[in-house]
Parts: structure tokens; sequence; C-alpha cells
């Protein structure tokens, strides 16, 4: 995972904002948290490789908790059931009663991931956890709210609480419990998707399960990229594939041809090998999320993601 931890003493603040206009992005690109981020997504990337969702490994005691974690928000969903009252086609009000219940407990939440010792992380962790699971006022949710998570992911990495070793379960099993919540979420609450391209982004809401999703499927010797448009056929591979299941619930939420609902998912089905769409989609996620600043405006730094300058190597 290429992100050592230290353990020794560190003077956690309170994250703050410093993408504040467009020529600030460059500055980001060069920073710590940039590299650091991309090294980690990259890694996950690399450990999920030709590996189907049944072939992970047994997650390990951390790994144990923050999917207690993930089925505690999942049961406030069944507490917190959407305002039958509602007009309109997004954003369910009672989004805002779930999200405030996540405010109160996040530090509850986040401390019984933590050792004793990193009980000041939190003040850290909350912003990039808290942030992971979308917008209140806007009841919407995006890209940006995604790395969120996965940056809460790699503080916990950075904390040495996440060990190199777990890296193809966090994909597997952690990451796709939280994209799972988030689709019921965003269809629970009919949230609205944050700055969505309409058909000419990848998807409304997520990216990372296209990226991770067709890392497994390299090599894999059945399917090709050509046939997962096709009626019905990502809907058979779902189980096995993170991209078969991502592109299953696109079909699930919108109507209409596929290569009209999903322009840029239909163009990519035209690549020819699954490691030339991972590559691709790996650079498009370095331009169209962490190189757009309306995504990454509202994202915040501290000590453990720092917005100072990346050593030179």
């Amino acid at each position: 995972m290429a992100l050592s931890a230290t353990q020794k003493e560190m003077e956690f603040k309170k994250p703050v904002r410093c993408i504040l206009d467009v020529s600030d992005v460059e500055v980001w690109q060069k920073s710590s948290a940039y590299e650091d981020l991309m090294g980690f997504i990259s890694a996950l990337n690399d450990s999920v490789k030709r590996k189907q969702n049944s072939e992970v490994a047994a997650p390990s005691e951390i790994l144990k908790k923050i999917l207690s974690v993930l089925e505690t928000l999942q049961s406030w969903i069944v507490e917190i059931p959407a305002e039958d009252d509602q007009v309109g086609r997004f954003g369910n009000k009672a989004y805002r009663k779930w999200q405030e219940r996540l405010v109160e407990r996040n530090a509850e939440l986040i401390t019984s991931l933590l050792p004793e010792g990193l009980a000041g992380a939190v003040v850290e962790l909350q912003a990039y956890f808290t942030d992971a699971f979308g917008n209140s006022r806007r009841i919407d949710y995006g890209s940006g709210h995604e790395a969120n998570f996965v940056a809460f992911l790699c503080c916990l990495c950075k904390l040495g609480i996440i060990e190199q070793s777990d890296s193809p379960t966090l994909v597997l099993l952690v990451f796709q419990r939280y994209i799972q919540l988030m689709r019921c979420l965003q269809k629970t609450y009919r949230m609205e998707p944050a700055g969505s391209q309409g058909v000419w982004g990848l998807d409304d809401y997520q990216f990372l399960p296209f990226l991770f999703g067709s890392a497994q499927l390299i090599d894999n010797g059945v399917i090709e990229p050509d046939q997962f448009p096709n009626d019905g056929f990502a809907q058979k591979y779902a189980d096995q594939y993170m991209f078969m299941s991502a592109v299953a619930f696109t079909c699930e939420m919108k109507t209409g041809p596929f290569a009209e609902h999903s322009n840029v998912l239909w163009n990519i089905s035209a690549v020819k090998y699954w490691s030339k769409v991972n590559s691709g989609l790996s650079k498009m996620f370095k331009a169209e999320v962490f190189g757009k600043f309306p995504v990454m405006q509202h994202f915040v730094f501290g000590s453990l993601l720092s917005f100072k300058p990346a050593a030179k190597s």
C-alpha cells in the first residue's frame, strides 16, 4: 500500500479547505495528500487485478470493525424511512435526519476503530467520514463524497491501523459494502447526483467501482469489454465483478438505450482489452475527479493528508 504508518506522537488538527479557486487545483496535484491518495488508490487497484469477488480473504479484525460501522449506518435507513409526502424527483428530506444522526455519532463510531493512543485522530478522520455519505443541504452525492471515503481509509492506513495485506479485502468487502450502502441511500432518499454530467459522465454517482472492477476483469478469459452493454449481461455477472454490479445499477436507475443514457460507458465498451480500460479509467479519474475544481473544492486537509508540497524523490 506504500504508506508507512507513523505511530509516533502526531499533532492532529481540524482539516480545512485549501482548494479555494481553480488555480489551487494545480497546487493540490503537487501536494503530499495527492501523492498519498493516488498511491493508495493505485495500490488498491493493483491488489484486485484478476480477482473475482469470491476470491477475497477473510477480513482482519479492523476490517470487521469497519464493516460493523457500515452495518450500523445501514440500520439507520430502516429507522429513518423516507417521507411519503415528498414531491419532486430528487431529495427526500428524511435524509437530513439520517445525516444529522451521522454528525451526532460519528466520533463514537470512529473511536471504536482506533487504539487508545490514537484517539486524537478523530478530529481529522471525522471530516472525511462525515463527507463520505453525501451533503445534507443539497441532499446529493457524487464522486467527491466517494473520494472522502477513500481518504478516510487512507488515513487509517497511514495511522498503521489498516495493513498492506488488507488491500484486496479492503476493496472487495469494505469498499464494496460502502457502495452497497450508498446505493441504498441514493434509492431510499432519492439523492441528487452531485455535479452530474448526465450522459456525458461515467456515472451519476460513483467512479471507483468501475476502476477497481475493471482491474478484476483483466485477463478473465470469459468477458470482453464489448459485452457489458448488452441487455441483462451485467446483471448476470454482478455478483462476481464490481464493474458489472456498477453497470447493472446504472441500468436499473436509468431508462432507454444504453448508448444514450451512458454514452461514456458505451464508448469504453469499444476498448479491446480490460487492461486498457483500467489504465484509461485511472487517467480519467485523475482528470475528472481529482483534477476538477467543482469536485475537489470541498475537500479538506490536515496533518494526515497535507496540502504541503510532496517530498521530491
